[in-house]
């Protein structure tokens, strides 16, 4: 390659580069200003119709590095005929891509863009390429099924651009990009662009292009400097969507991407969003192309304010009115977290991002701040009278809108009933606003946290405190009986142990996935401890929790009364009774089971 580029600020404006004057145009009406680094750097290669690799990291601007120099190259004696062929790893991002041309060449005569992808009707395809096309934009398979079929002539496709190369080779398709170049000999010149640069990928760039012009674009960080990147703990399933329905009601959002890791989770959480009365639809690769268009397009024009979504179906989302990216799940390395909050922030915009983890992962956040050379600050919960102030000012805020309205018929209405019933105007006023608010509570209640629920959250957030013994930290001889819906169990540990009270906690809420609120009163005694959980605890968690260890030593958990066998853990058809007891609800399991998927019990908020 013949030489390596670094920058770190533009210098030059779009006008300085040659581009063609509808181009210059159309950047003018994007409200584009000066190039990115990547732009400043590739355009002029591209123009001159080198072969150039591109290094950045995604939402740096290189589609406009390629796209813009390219249009400007188009032949217009070949209106009909493909001239740029562009690979893309996924449908979400050929689509991106191809809606980009299409706005940088809006004020060029006869520019027909067409994106080609699995998952949509051939005939579709078929017939806007004999119709004629000259920019062709798609992932590799269903690039190479048409030029098999010979309904993709390769004959007049001069420019070559292989887009998010290590994506596609984390993929699967470097065998298909090989054979698609091999069918390409008459090309002119040939662009790869990748975030990261392994032996394959520099291979393909010295056997396929060219003498080609290495742009590395090296900054500071790795992540958007415009991305402010919290983090929050939250031990199991329950509390995650609690703390998440809280940042829904405290944070002040335009649209919102939730990551999750499987393609259930993505409709099982949306359904629970929907149900707290959130604008929310999933985003997963088993979804049909053609409903997560309509997704995608949904979420742009504001009919939906949340996408649930997988990594897969995500990658190359680019909707401007994203906002915030919720990180329900943490990613698996930190590079897929990287391009998850490149969703939020693009293009200067700024953008928030929120990751949720648990005790255990700490390991994997401090992997992501070395990655991205950045600290993520732990947060605190939103509180209930933040979100009650924020419910007051949504309520006041309402009352507004509706004034600018016509409301002759309600003021003739109301006056009438005044004159009809003694009764002041303001207790008429809260009547009707009671009537609006419906069912559900217009302010959240404080809720008082039991101390170990409290000294659990200590521990989850920070170093485990060190424990106490002696009769200080013991319960009293004299208990008092399990609460309503709570069974009593014993554990054998107790203070000449060392067991506090955030211990149990800890073990029984990290093993069992049970919510620290649905753990009862705690009693400890000099060699035991006994512990209040609701009514129900099928076989499999106790076998679960009998193994479970406090430190270095065995709990022995067994209900009080009961004999000292073990039971044994249940067969899997049994999995939805786990499902209930993790929801501390009968009432709710019988519609769980009906249902055949968990129920959480996290408050409507």
């Amino acid at each position: 390659m013949s030489s390596l580029h670094e920058t770190e600020t533009p210098t030059l404006s779009f006008s300085d580069m040659g581009l063609a004057a509808p181009l210059l145009k159309a950047i003018n009406d994007a409200g584009y200003e000066i190039p990115t680094p990547i732009q400043q750097e590739m355009i002029p290669h591209m123009l001159a119709g080198k072969d150039v690799v591109g290094q950045a990291q995604t939402g740096t601007g290189k589609t406009a590095a390629f796209a813009l120099p390219l249009l400007t190259r188009l032949q217009p004696d070949k209106t009909r005929s493909p001239q740029i062929l562009v690979l893309a790893p996924t449908r979400e991002l050929a689509i991106q891509v191809a809606e980009a041309f299409e706005t940088y060449g809006k004020h060029m005569r006869d520019l027909r863009v067409l994106p080609i992808f699995g998952g949509q009707d051939y005939t579709i395809q078929l017939k806007q390429l004999q119709r004629g096309v000259q920019v062709v934009v798609g992932t590799p398979g269903r690039v190479m099924d048409h030029i098999r079929r010979g309904t993709l002539k390769t004959e007049t496709i001069h420019s070559l651009i292989l887009d998010e190369a290590d994506e596609m080779l984390k993929m699967g398709f470097l065998e298909d990009v090989k054979w698609i170049l091999e069918q390409l000999p008459g090309r002119k010149q040939t662009a790869l662009f990748s975030a990261t640069m392994p032996k394959t990928i520099r291979d393909i760039a010295q056997k396929y292009l060219s003498n080609p012009v290495e742009v590395t674009i090296r900054s500071k960080t790795v992540s958007a400097q415009t991305v402010n990147q919290r983090c929050l703990i939250t031990n199991g399933l329950a509390a995650k969507l609690n703390t998440l329905s809280r940042i829904l009601e405290a944070e002040t959002f335009d649209g919102m991407l939730i990551f999750v890791r499987t393609k259930i989770q993505t409709v099982e959480l949306a359904e629970q969003l929907a149900a707290l009365g959130y604008s929310v639809a999933p985003l997963n690769g088993d979804i049909q192309q053609s409903q997560r268009l309509r997704t995608v397009e949904q979420l742009k024009s504001k009919k939906i304010d949340i996408l649930v979504a997988t990594d897969v179906a995500a990658r190359g989302l680019d909707v401007e009115r994203i906002s915030h990216v919720i990180n329900y799940d943490i990613p698996f390395d930190a590079e897929a977290y990287i391009h998850r909050i490149g969703r939020t922030g693009r293009a200067g915009r700024s953008g928030e991002a929120i990751l949720f983890i648990n005790g255990r992962e700490r390991s994997m956040l401090k992997s992501i701040e070395q990655t991205t050379r950045q600290k993520i600050q732990m947060a605190d919960l939103p509180s209930t009278t933040a979100i009650n102030k924020k419910r007051i000012d949504n309520f006041k805020e309402k009352i507004t809108t509706a004034l600018k309205s016509d409301t002759s018929i309600y003021q003739t209405l109301v006056n009438e009933y005044l004159q009809e019933n003694t009764v002041k105007p303001e207790q008429l006023a809260a009547a009707l606003a009671l009537l609006a608010q419906g069912s559900r509570p217009l302010l959240l209640e404080e809720q008082k946290v039991p101390e170990t629920s409290v000294r659990e959250q200590r521990y989850s957030a920070g170093p485990r405190p060190k424990a106490r013994t002696g009769a200080g930290s013991r319960s009293s001889n004299i208990q008092l009986p399990p609460e309503e819906g709570m069974e009593r169990f014993r554990i054998e540990l107790g203070s000449e142990q060392g067991i506090k009270p955030a211990n149990i906690v800890g073990a029984i809420a990290n093993e069992a996935d049970i919510n620290s609120r649905h753990i009862g009163r705690i009693s400890i005694y000099d060699s035991y401890s006994t512990v209040d959980l609701p009514v129900g605890m099928p076989d499999d968690i106790l076998h679960v929790l009998q193994k479970s260890r406090v430190g270095s030593k065995t709990m022995r958990i067994q209900r009080i009364g009961a004999g000292i066998e073990t039971p044994q853990p249940p067969a899997r058809r049994q999995k939805p009774e786990r499902e209930r007891y993790n929801a501390g609800s009968t009432a709710k399991a019988s519609t769980a089971k009906a249902r055949k998927k968990p129920v959480y019990s996290a408050p409507v908020i």
